[in-house]
């Protein structure tokens, strides 16, 4: 058995291919040099969507659309990588099995067709915005599929330990990121709203022209609105508070640790707070952040195997916490009367899921 390269992906790279690059089955025996290889380069490869998608929203809350905009060429190279990684994995066999595999294969799949599709789009319609269009909910389902393989092949295969749970924290972060994602329209736009109301709007004068034209009317607070804050106020705590719940529900099951919910959305909401002051040194258009979020990962977590109790602490930490952002004007319209419906949508999918996800845990021979 040969030991890797340390320290120098290139030559680690090098030492792969010579000495496994060969076709093969999914499930091969997979050195676990080659495994950690493997998924710290999908950890790259979703750095750097992550940092492209985050630059992209604001730049379309302050540009008309570009399609070789520079946020568009970050989230490219995250793409490339990708495929080259989908690649390596159908051809060898390796880092993967069949269902993980044929995970990552789906999400490429949905996420190669959702880009020109998008690109078509805006050739019609202009504006990137909103983010809840329905090319961009397939990019995002592309993105989720793909990070489904990654989270399956890695927990199946890597060894136990300290290292198997960083990696799947960073994945499960990656994940939230992505499903959270449309959201950022109401974040942003709340902010551009605010900034237009104040008589310093933070997007160029020739993106609110074309805004306004769109829907035929002059440079006004109805134009503004129109192009800000298109989105019913019912879906923001929906998805941010409902969904992501569910997300952080999975999270915890499989992390199992007794606040990996609270870990995961915390270190989402860091890197938040982390690229918020760089858009804005940048002159680009910031967003209101999620704080909200980490109540909602600590009340996943207090409630863990409870399903009504995790329903009733989600709704009341999530819309809680919530509620006194909004008295600081740091948040998004929302609509209370969600708030009985995400309650009892936690509880009962939480109950489903774990029932599931137990049962199935329990079925695997030991």
């Amino acid at each position: 058995m040969t030991m890797a390269v340390a320290g120098n992906p290139v030559a680690k790279t090098k030492q792969f291919f010579a000495e496994h690059w060969e076709r093969g089955a999914p499930g091969r025996p997979t050195p676990q040099w080659v495994l950690r290889f493997a998924y710290g380069m999908w950890l790259v490869a979703f750095a750097f969507k992550l940092l492209g998608s985050s630059w992209d929203v604001s730049w379309h809350f302050k540009f008309i659309r570009d399609d070789l905009a520079p946020p568009h060429l970050i989230n490219t190279v995250g793409t490339g990588i990708v495929i080259v990684l989908v690649a390596i994995h159908s051809y060898t066999g390796l880092g993967c099995d069949r269902r993980s595999l044929r995970l990552m294969q789906s999400g490429l799949g949905l996420f190669l067709l959702a880009a020109p599709l998008d690109v078509i789009n805006h050739r019609i319609n202009g504006l990137d915005l909103t983010a809840w269009s329905p090319t961009h909910l397939l990019l995002y389902l592309g993105t989720g599929v793909m990070l489904a393989g990654v989270i399956t092949g890695w927990l199946k295969l890597a060894e136990p330990g300290r290292f198997r749970t960083l990696v799947l924290t960073g994945l499960w972060v990656f994940f939230l990121e992505n499903t959270f994602f449309p959201n950022g329209q109401q974040e942003y736009g709340i902010i551009g709203l605010r900034a237009w109301e104040r008589g310093a709007p933070e997007a160029e004068p020739s993106l609110l022209n074309f805004a306004a034209a769109q829907i035929g009317h002059p440079v006004d607070r109805t134009a503004v609105l129109h192009f800000t804050m298109p989105i019913a106020d019912w879906v923001y705590p929906l998805w941010g508070i409902g969904v992501s719940a569910l997300v952080l529900t999975l999270a915890r099951h499989t992390l199992k640790h007794r606040w990996a919910a609270t870990s995961v959305a915390a270190a989402y909401v860091a890197y938040r707070m982390v690229i918020w002051p760089l858009l804005v040194a940048g002159t680009f258009p910031a967003s209101t952040i999620p704080f909200y979020l980490v109540f909602v990962g600590l009340a996943v977590d207090l409630g863990h195997r409870r399903g009504l109790l995790t329903g009733v602490l989600v709704a009341v930490f999530g819309y809680g916490v919530l509620w006194l952002q909004s008295l600081s004007d740091i948040a998004p319209p929302f609509a209370w009367w969600t708030a009985p419906i995400v309650l009892a949508a936690v509880a009962l999918v939480y109950r489903a899921t774990t029932a599931s996800l137990n049962a199935r845990a329990s079925s695997r021979p030991t």
